[in-house]
This record gives C-alpha cells, sequence and structure tokens, in this order.
C-alpha cells in the first residue's frame, strides 16, 4: 500500500481524505498534526501521524511517503505563512524525497487572482504555491474547486480546465477527487475546475485525463 500524507489532516476537508484513504485498499494515511494531542485523536483511530508545523521544519516530513495530499489551509489568517510558504516547502519535502506524486488543494480563481473581487490576498497565495508545484520536479495533480460546503457529496461534479463559472461543491465530493487524483492512471501534471455537477466523479476524471 502507498503511504499518502495528508497535509492539513485536522482540518473539515482533511479529515475527509483521511477516512477515505483508511477505507482504501491501496492507500495508507499519514496524518501531519501540529500537536501531541492530534496524534492521539488520530491513533485512537489507528491512523499513523507525522507531527510538524508548517511554519517550520518539515523537510523530514515525506520521508518514506510515496504521495502528498496537500489540503491544509489558514482560513485567510496566515495565507502567506500557511497557504503559500508552508506548500512550498512541502513541495521542497516532497521533491527532495522524490515522492510521486503531489495533489494540491487549491481554489478557483487561482490562476487569476487579480481577477478577483474579494479573497485576493488567499487567491494570490494559492496562485503562487500553485506555479511553484508546477516548476517542480514534482508530477502533480492542482484541483480548484468553487466554494466549499458542508453537504453530503452526491458523486457527480462538473470539471474543466477552466469553467469560467462560480459556484460551490461539497467537502465529500472534493474529498473523493483528491483521493482519485493519486492514481497511477490518474491524470498526471494537470490542473482542473470543480464545481457541484451532474457527472459522475469517475467519468468526469476521465474526461479530464483523456483530453
Amino acid at each position: 500500500m502507498e503511504k499518502i500524507l495528508v497535509v492539513g489532516a485536522t482540518g473539515t476537508t482533511g479529515k475527509k481524505i483521511v477516512q477515505l484513504l483508511k477505507a482504501s485498499t491501496y492507500f495508507e494515511p499519514i496524518a501531519m498534526v501540529r500537536k501531541e494531542s492530534q496524534v492521539k485523536d488520530f491513533s485512537e483511530q489507528q491512523v499513523k501521524t507525522v507531527l510538524a508545523d508548517l511554519e517550520g521544519d518539515v523537510s523530514l516530513t515525506t520521508n518514506h511517503i510515496d504521495k502528498v495530499i496537500f489540503a491544509a489551509g489558514s482560513g485567510g489568517k496566515k495565507v502567506v505563512e500557511i497557504d503559500q510558504e508552508g506548500a512550498k516547502k512541502m513541495i521542497d519535502a516532497s521533491q527532495n524525497n522524490t515522492v510521486k506524486k503531489f495533489v494540491m488543494l487549491s481554489s478557483i480563481g487561482a490562476d487569476q487572482p487579480e481577477k478577483a473581487s474579494d479573497l485576493k490576498d488567499y487567491l494570490r497565495a494559492k496562485h503562487h504555491a500553485d506555479e511553484y508545484l508546477k516548476q517542480s520536479k514534482v508530477p502533480y495533480a492542482i484541483v480548484r474547486p468553487g466554494a466549499l460546503t458542508n453537504d453530503g457529496g452526491n458523486q457527480k461534479i462538473e470539471i474543466g480546465t477552466s469553467l469560467n463559472k462560480s459556484g460551490s461543491i461539497s467537502r465529500e465530493d472534493v474529498a473523493q477527487v483528491l483521493t482519485r487524483m493519486l492514481h497511477d492512471d490518474a491524470a498526471q501534471n494537470t490542473s482542473f475546475e470543480i464545481l457541484s455537477g451532474d457527472m459522475l466523479i469517475g467519468k468526469a476524471l476521465d474526461s479530464i485525463r483523456h483530453h
């Protein structure tokens, strides 16, 4: 089984990703956490952890890790430190340890942050992180959802390299897309946008792969 480091494992979306990986027959989640108390929470669920802080040294977090999902977010409080520089540090650590794939949770609008009316700083930070990933040597997938909701997932999305509209999508469905991007037959070195839609996730991701 491939070991998957989940960065942002304690967040709302991160927790869903950990559960999906735990249920998978291909992947084993390794939760990256900041506090000892969080280590305990995950070990009670039989999930291994790595203790590290995105604002500190993360160079050892990717030792013996096959792939990484970056789903951390500062919630707008420390966009440069976490969403931008934290992501860059994880990309460096992944490159240094020859991680086989880096799946980045980004956001619709991160490709053109200057066009945004709100969230400009956040989108600019995500943009810098995404560009850094594209220029790294690490195989990647950049997933850009619309506004995240806590509704139940419906397993159906709309997908495109650029959808040119706004909208929302459940964290449940985003977590599904992120974990599916870990598979070796999923699209490599690609970025795309997703919203709630009417195409089954598997089919939608196939359409990106053959695109």
